[in-house]
């Protein structure tokens, strides 16, 4: 078991907790929870609370805005051909289909365009422009791609084709020479919220839109697929994100459109109740996996038919895929690990950068985010594709990928991503001095300490805390997701009520009490299994860092201890 060092976020300000928690009729700690996301007033938690649509931020505020309305508007009224031009995973497919949804709705001659992952790569190319001219495509409106296309675009261009980039991808020195360019963090972008999703970036220029027409309440139609878009994309959950998640989830669980229904039953879960988290484990992997194993431009067609039954096939074609997927996963996850437990020496390289011609480009950049989260370090997974080296990596909180990559550019064909996750090429005759540098990188940046997980705590509490009224508000914190997150506690001197057992592969299970309190609960902590063996009748006290979730048992909900980590008060700290 990896030690992981518990940090106990600083307890606020006691009169602000004090008053706070007295404004609003609720406990010190939640009250303590509240401020640490920045709400100290009434009114601030009311919005918290209660985000109102209305709140976000008006679109003709980001960069470029006018420009692309007005391009937009022209295509429309001329009737020209569009091509909404997407990407292949949930973000990318489900921007394409709100712009497809929502440009056909206004009359539009649209299709879309999805390159394949295995074939074509990330992004526009020159091949699919080609393509799109001769099907007389005259407007491309990139969907969560095109900030780095700029041989591309000016190719496009070149051929008479205008081009509207819409990307929440970080740009390179250089900009696309696009008709128009939306992207909240390019350089010099007014927009004040800068961590929209893909989908996000594409439901403010529907806005745009529609309010120029006067059609402002159309774009709301496809909040399902901004909060689908920005859940699996793993966006922070903070300022207009929360808003559009929430109103998005509320959407998909009162009204879900026939692909987003058939999808959730096909996961073997039922509409009414979808949260965020079930979206990142259990809807996202599916959508993804139809474009990591092949052809994304079904998941498209799910969420725009409005054919039940074509919705129902579908969805069980992605469901097949994911199982596919999750088999090739599993193999190539055994297989990186056993290169590094056999080869890496952590003594000199902080990273993790692994090569194999024959691993699956649709997966590996799965098995590097589960390479992090097994070895806490940097990782990059690499496959050869036409003679090249091509692949994902995947960062640990707190150090920047992309500028790690950024120092490495000379090595590179090509890269591009953000701060936790990029995509990159290499020569294969380079990747030994690319392996060098890369690391080297990371000892300049990082340390032995920074590849130590850290546990952040919210609040030390006690089980005579979490009460029904408690966990009805903490519910109230939801959506959760980076920069809302589920809040962790930590309660002391727990004992685990007979005798804990695994379940499942290498899941602790236990019921657990504090100082004789008659409040027992359940608790599972996934992968904590080994703790089992070192818990006995005279050795049961325990402190323990968990979330509070919903479980369900014979048709009620129950909260449930997720545990994240355990200290037994007699173990030796090298045990662990």
């Amino acid at each position: 078991m990896k030690k992981k060092r518990w940090k106990l976020k600083n307890t606020p300000d006691e009169k602000t907790v004090l008053s706070l928690a007295d404004s609003l009729n609720i406990t010190n700690s939640l009250a303590s929870l509240l401020i640490q996301r920045g709400i100290t007033t009434f009114n601030e938690a009311k919005l918290y609370f209660r985000p109102s649509i209305e709140l976000i931020h008006d679109p003709f505020l980001m960069n470029g805005m006018q420009e692309a309305t007005q391009r937009i508007i022209r295509a429309l009224t001329s009737n020209e051909k569009i091509c909404v031009y997407g990407d292949y995973d949930v973000d990318g497919t489900c921007s394409a289909a709100l712009m497809y949804l929502f440009l056909k709705e206004l009359g539009a001659d649209v299709e879309t365009y999805i390159p394949n992952r295995l074939t074509e790569g990330y992004g526009m190319s020159l091949q699919s422009i080609d393509y799109l001219k001769e099907r007389g495509i005259s407007l491309i409106i990139s969907v969560d791609c095109g900030i780095t296309a700029v041989e591309e675009i000016d190719h496009a261009t070149s051929v008479g084709i205008d081009t509207i980039v819409n990307d929440h991808h970080q740009a390179k020195d250089i900009l696309p020479n696009a008709y128009a360019v939306l992207d909240p963090i390019k350089p010099g972008c007014a927009y004040p919220f800068k961590h929209l999703s893909g989908a996000g970036v594409a439901f403010k220029l529907a806005c745009a839109v529609g309010a120029r027409i006067g059609k402002n309440e159309l774009p709301l139609k496809y909040l399902d697929l901004v909060a689908l878009a920005s859940a699996a994309d793993i966006v922070p959950l903070v300022d207009e994100n929360r808003i559009l998640v929430k109103e998005g989830l509320e959407l998909i669980n009162k009204n879900p459109r026939p692909g987003i229904e058939a999808l959730i039953k096909s996961s073997r879960m039922e509409p009414g109740n979808l949260s965020a988290g079930q979206i990142v484990f259990t809807i996202a992997p599916r959508i993804n996996a139809v474009g990591r194993l092949g052809d994304a431009n079904r998941a498209v067609e799910l969420f725009t038919t409005n054919d039940s039954e074509r919705a129902i096939e579908l969805a069980k074609i992605l469901e097949e895929e994911n199982i596919e997927r999750r088999k090739i996963d599993e193999m190539t996850f055994s297989h990186a690990v056993s290169l590094v437990e056999s080869y890496l020496n952590f003594d000199k390289d902080l990273g993790i950068v692994l090569h194999d011609d024959n691993w699956h480009p649709g997966v590996i950049g799965i098995v590097a985010s589960r390479l992090v989260e097994k070895f806490h370090r940097p990782s990059i997974m690499l496959t050869t594709i036409d003679g090249v080296a091509k692949g994902s990596a995947r960062s640990i909180p707190g150090f920047n990928i992309y500028e790690a990559l950024q120092s490495c550019e000379d090595l590179l064909l090509q890269f591009g991503g953000h701060e936790a996750a990029a995509g990159l090429a290499v020569e294969i005759d380079k990747l030994n001095d690319f392996k060098e540098r890369f690391n080297s990188v990371l000892r300049m940046n990082m340390s032995e300490d920074d590849i130590l997980p850290d546990i952040h705590i919210d609040a030390k509490i006690s089980f005579s805390e979490i009460s029904p009224k408690f966990i009805r508000i903490l519910d109230q914190f939801a959506p959760f997701g980076p920069g809302n997150l589920r809040p962790l506690f930590l309660t002391e001197n727990v004992a685990i009520v007979n005798s804990p057992r695994i379940v499942g592969m290498n899941h602790f299970v236990a019921s657990l009490r504090q100082n004789g309190n008659e409040k027992v609960f359940d608790s599972i902590g996934f992968n904590l299994g080994a703790f089992v063996n070192y818990i006995d009748k005279e050795n049961n006290l325990v402190d323990i860092v968990y979330s509070i979730e919903a479980t369900q048992k014979d048709g009620k909900a129950y909260p449930q201890l997720r545990l994240k980590d355990i200290r037994l008060k007699e173990m030796h700290t090298e045990k662990i």
